[in-house]
């Protein structure tokens, strides 16, 4: 996603707050599959290199999950939180999963 109006109406979808990041999903309802992903990092979290450490990461765990987990037709939003640059990758894999199926329900 590369629209503003894009991340805002995510932001009016269903939220899923976990200790490293905040997961929004809304569905389009244009009848698309497609998923589409936006990953917001502010600087509130740290410097840019800690800020693009955390995107990176953001990106190899979507590439990882979002293709059997994800719902369809979605916008998926991740924004990053202050504690998810120190946590386990494995760790946050398992909370995107968990983020992903609560969500689905």
């Amino acid at each position: 996603m590369t629209r503003r109006a894009d991340y805002l109406a995510a932001n009016r979808g269903a939220r899923a707050p976990m200790p490293g990041f905040v997961l929004l999903v809304r569905a389009r309802g244009d009848g698309d599959p497609v998923m589409r992903i936006g990953i917001t990092v502010s600087k509130k979290v740290g410097n840019a290199v800690v800020r693009n450490r955390m995107k990176r990461r953001f990106r190899s765990l979507v590439r990882e999950i979002l293709p059997e987990a994800g719902i369809v037709g979605a916008d998926h939003v991740l924004i990053g939180r202050q504690g998810g640059i120190e946590r386990d990758f494995n760790r946050l894999k398992a909370e995107l999963a968990k983020a992903l199926t609560k969500l689905a329900r």
